[in-house]
């Protein structure tokens, strides 16, 4: 209706507007406004993949930096454990270096036997080099992908075996074999290597420098060294201390003592041969007689320079340095000769003094010597039998005699240890 009669409501005189809108014009129309706000770029706020970034370098720098702590939290207690080896000498020594299959499933596993057991007939021959140890009680072990060997021992913990191998004219080498047949090499080219009585420390020449380490694992940590003489090389660990031969083909040893710095060389220039050490720490060696050529045996002082404090002579001692002493003192086993008996003595220390008796053990003796108690020893003689001294057995004149070791190929020389 108009305010005004007789016009109409539109004054514009046009076409009446139409409200008629189908729903698929309607749906068609949104569509279009939809699609071209969606069509304009509007700047973001906030950049997600910036953010995304930032977050993982975030995460990176706090797994390094504790990583690294772990690291150095690792190294300090392991270094803490050879504090006494002087880090003022130390240096980092050989790397260590694996060989072999990682895979245990295609190791060589050390195998043992018990007397008696041989090989069956036909049985091939071994394709790799090994190497037998044999105990005191001839149990045989076969170590896989070592030897030569001169002398083993048990890893800290018996989880293996630590190998010094013969010298050749690459040097020695120093390998751990483990109980599942992984064979680790901790040392190559070295020159003479000593070992600690319960394996947690070497001692070996490198160049013109002696160097001891400790054995963790089978690793060696926490190197120390220090300069020595052209011909001195290690000959037994003495404690914490370094028995130290300066030169072999004269007489002289000393001590040295990793955590007080350098070797010194004028000391202990008396002694040829030292076979091992005493309950109280003292040690028993060979020194010159008086008369030329003739030499004596010596209790040595470690702190006093390794000078005598008592002396016996009499028996005709070899100065092959071959030697050993029972664990509770008292016997030493020694090769020389009494009258026309030459091989093994069996001496008295107990009754050590001007007129030192000896009497025949057996053959003579080559490599280690083991007490097995404080009256029973065994070593390998010259051909690589086993021989078995009992003490009172000896004493009533009745000598050791060697023995095959059962299931060892002819030719073949085993390696004596205290036991598996």
């Amino acid at each position: 209706m108009s305010g005004f009669p007789g016009r109409p409501d539109n004054p514009t005189g046009g076409p009446r507007r139409s409200y008629q809108v189908r729903p698929d014009e309607l749906e068609g129309a949104v569509r279009e406004t939809l699609s071209r706000q969606v069509a304009v770029a509007r700047p973001l706020g906030v950049d997600p993949a910036g953010q995304a970034i930032r977050r993982a370098n975030r995460i990176r720098r706090r797994r390094t930096a504790a990583g690294l702590a772990l690291a150095a939290v690792t190294t300090v207690l392991l270094s803490a454990g050879m504090a006494q080896l002087g880090a003022e000498t130390g240096r980092d020594g050989a790397p260590i270096v694996v060989i072999g299959d990682p895979d245990p499933s295609n190791r060589p596993i050390p195998t043992a036997s018990v007397p008696g057991a041989t090989p069956s007939p036909g049985t091939p021959a071994p394709l790799h080099p090994s190497e037998t140890l044999v105990s005191a009680d001839g149990q045989r072990l076969v170590l896989p992908d070592v030897g030569p060997a001169e002398r083993a021992q048990l890893l800290p913990g018996g989880g293996g075996w630590l190998v010094v191998s013969t010298p050749t004219t690459a040097g020695r080498s120093l390998w751990a074999v483990q109980n599942d047949g992984l064979v680790q090499v901790l040392l190559a080219g070295a020159g003479s290597i000593a070992l600690a009585p319960d394996g947690r420390q070497v001692a070996w020449r490198d160049g013109g420098d002696l160097l001891v380490a400790g054995v963790v694992g089978t690793q060696l940590i926490g190197a120390a060294r220090t300069p020595a003489p052209a011909d001195a090389e290690p000959v037994r660990f003495v404690g914490d201390n370094v028995l130290v031969r300066l030169d072999p083909a004269d007489a002289g040893h000393a001590l040295w003592r990793p955590g007080a710095g350098q070797l010194t060389e004028a000391v202990a220039r008396k002694t040829l041969n030292v076979y091992g050490a005493l309950p109280d720490g003292r040690l028993v060696g060979q020194i010159p007689a008086t008369d030329p050529g003739s030499t004596c045996l010596a209790v040595l002082d470690p702190t006093r320079h390794l000078n005598p404090v008592r002396t016996g002579c009499g028996p005709e001692l070899s100065q092959d340095g071959v030697g050993g002493i029972s664990t509770d003192g008292r016997w030493l086993l020694v090769n020389g000769s009494v009258g026309k008996a030459s091989g093994a003595l069996l001496v008295d220390l107990q009754r050590l003094g001007p007129t030192t008796t000896a009497v025949p053990a057996g053959p003579s003796m080559t490599g280690a010597i083991v007490w097995s108690t404080e009256s029973h020893a065994s070593y390998l003689d010259g051909s690589g039998e086993l021989v078995r001294v009992d003490v009172g057995r000896v004493r009533a004149g009745k000598p050791a005699s060697p023995a095959p070791v059962a299931g060892v190929p002819a030719g073949d020389r085993p390696v004596l240890v205290t036991h598996f």
